[in-house]
């Protein structure tokens, strides 16, 4: 499978000069307000709240680039996953990443290959795209991030609206990148 053997070769030896940064987006996102706990009655037994699982129309994404030689992520939110957010995601990511060339690793989307993304990646020659079979979500280190970041963030929360759950990312991002440490693909010897 000469599509996978790329990504993870680039993993395994980068090349001299170059940056492999893993990129996803992860939602939506969706704020849920949950009534207060329940007290206790008169006569001593727990009041039973019905649950609610309304959820508000407010929906937000979560635009993640892991730099995978250090473990420092970029993180964007966004209020619809379109390549307007994709497009603000990669400029972030190049400013983060000033030196050498940028290997991007990303999903097969069709906001990932839209006539925009295509117009910036011409502007930026130093920046290569490279695509993830369809199926193989796996190859995507951004993935594992992702699963860190929903603990640090969004254990046991409650957000009211898209600004808090901005907040929460981050903060959490900064949080995630104080302790980050390099992603070695595969098992260690």
């Amino acid at each position: 499978r000469p599509k996978r053997t790329e990504i993870v070769s680039l993993y395994v030896a980068p090349p001299e000069n170059g940056t492999i940064l893993a990129l996803d987006e992860l939602g939506p996102v969706i704020p849920r307000c949950f009534l207060p706990t329940a007290g206790w009655s008169a006569d001593g037994h727990r009041i039973k709240a019905p649950l609610e699982y309304s959820r508000g129309m407010e929906k937000v994404w979560v635009y993640g680039a892991l730099r995978v030689r250090d473990g420092h992520e970029v993180t964007l939110t966004a209020r619809s996953r379109n390549t307007v957010g994709y497009v603000r995601l990669l400029d972030a990511v190049e400013q983060a990443n000033p030196c050498g060339h940028l290997y991007l690793i990303s999903d097969n989307l069709s906001s990932h290959k839209s006539p925009p993304v295509q117009e910036w990646l011409g502007v930026h020659p130093r920046v290569h795209h490279v695509f993830i079979p369809t199926g193989a979500c796996w190859l995507n280190l951004q993935e594992g991030w992702w699963r860190l970041f929903r603990h640090e963030a969004f254990a046991g929360q409650t957000f009211a609206d898209g600004e808090e759950i901005d907040n929460i990312t981050c903060l959490a991002t900064h949080m995630l990148n104080h302790r980050a440490k390099p992603w070695i693909w595969g098992r260690p010897p």
